[in-house]
């Protein structure tokens, strides 16, 4: 770390070098924190939670119950044992609460006064953050599985919302109404997700083994859809038959840059994409256990060299490294299945939410209790033992040069 320091000084390295260097250290260092509690509110398994992106404080949470919760993650105690306390609720006395099961939650990109929510009542929900009401509603003929908005739209305000009918809706914000439809997929659409690259590419993953990639400003069908085989995209009659996973695709997750795509299957396997050109790129990340027949919200890391992914697998959260498809570390502590994971980009935390009703956080172990030199020089952790894992050795301490 020191060699990083004396090089920025001198101008020999890019500042950001050394940022990458130590966000990639806390992730590799994430444990649970026995110190942070998140209150405990939604009385059935937790399907979704979302970090705003302005301030990085504020969590939105929902629940298999229809209850969504606002969380405050600061800490105003100034010690280092709190409770992440819930702000607000919309719960079942609310008259505005959500009959049946929430499955998405998000915050709007741009301000924390509003959020959207979508739920097995086939309503998605705009509300206003201050006054707890919607703000509009709309209403579907199918049970919705997921809906995301664009982080990084300025020339459009659609949200993508996939439902049990193949077709994908887009709604507009503005308007407040329906204005769209994407025909292509053959089965349920169980997740979207905007690219936060191109305002206008959106990625769609169906219960038919599909995955495809829209550009909505084309009145035709999608920009090609995903072939695990890597076939000849040059035959469009071929694209009939594209199948991204051996089973129903229920998760996606495009990377911070936008240029890959994730997604995860009930085949129990897990692919990376090059979202430009619908490639394949043949990372094998083993068994990604899956059996969810919804949406599976995993996250990826964002300012770490390499990037990681989170994804829930079982009562635990499997971190892969990105590129080489390595499993780093299990990361153990629900008592039942694990169903979403949040990235917090900030503080290289992570929060994830399962069905045993709780939110865990999980945080970078501080360096003074990471690693202790003993007297043979073999790195140490905190409580003793020999570090096994070559991942979490520290590759740019100051006795490299």
């Amino acid at each position: 770390m020191l060699g990083f320091l004396t090089a920025r000084q001198a101008g020999l390295d890019d500042p950001l070098r050394l940022r990458r260097a130590e966000s990639t250290r806390r992730v590799l260092g994430l444990t649970l924190n026995p110190d942070r509690d998140v209150d405990r509110i939604h009385a059935n398994g937790v399907n979704a939670i979302d970090i705003d992106a302005i301030e990085g404080r504020y969590m939105l949470s929902g629940g298999a119950d229809g209850v969504i919760v606002v969380y405050d993650l600061e800490n105003y105690s100034g010690k280092p044992q709190y409770t992440c306390r819930a702000v607000c609720t919309v719960g079942r006395s609310s008259r505005y609460v959500h009959k049946f099961s929430v499955e998405t939650v998000q915050w709007y990109p741009y301000d924390t006064g509003m959020f959207v929510s979508s739920s097995f009542d086939k309503t998605m929900k705009v509300w206003d953050t201050e006054t707890l009401k919607p703000a509009e509603v709309f209403e579907f003929e199918d049970t919705v599985y997921s809906h995301h908005l664009s982080p990084i739209a300025r020339k459009h305000s659609l949200v993508a919302v996939g439902t049990k009918s193949p077709k994908i809706q887009l709604c507009d914000l503005k308007s407040g109404s329906k204005i769209h439809v994407l025909q292509g997929h053959r089965g349920e659409v169980l997740s979207v997700r905007w690219s936060p690259r191109y305002e206008h590419i959106l990625a769609s993953a169906s219960a038919d083994s599909m995955v495809k990639v829209w550009d909505v400003r084309r009145a035709a069908g999608s920009l090609f859809t995903l072939d695990q085989h890597n076939g000849d995209k040059s035959k469009a009659a071929s694209e009939a038959v594209n199948t991204a996973h051996n089973g129903r695709v229920n998760g996606l997750c495009f990377t911070g840059d936008g240029l890959h795509l994730l997604t995860t299957g009930t085949d129990d396997r897990m692919r990376l994409w090059n979202s430009g050109t619908g490639e394949n790129t043949l990372v094998n990340y083993g068994k990604v256990c899956n059996d969810s027949r919804k949406r599976l919200q995993f996250t990826v890391s964002r300012g770490c060299s390499p990037e990681f992914v989170f994804v829930p697998c079982g009562s635990s959260v499997a971190v892969y490294a990105l590129h080489t498809g390595e499993m780093i570390t299990l990361l153990r502590g629900h008592y039942n299945n694990v169903d979403c994971c949040e990235f917090h980009p900030d503080y290289q935390e992570l929060y994830s939410g399962g069905k045993d009703c709780n939110i865990l956080a999980w945080i970078p172990v501080l360096r003074e209790a990471d690693l202790d030199q003993d007297s043979n020089g073999e790195n140490k952790g905190a409580a003793g033992q020999t570090s096994l894992n070559s991942a979490f050795q520290d590759a740019w301490s100051s006795d490299e040069d």
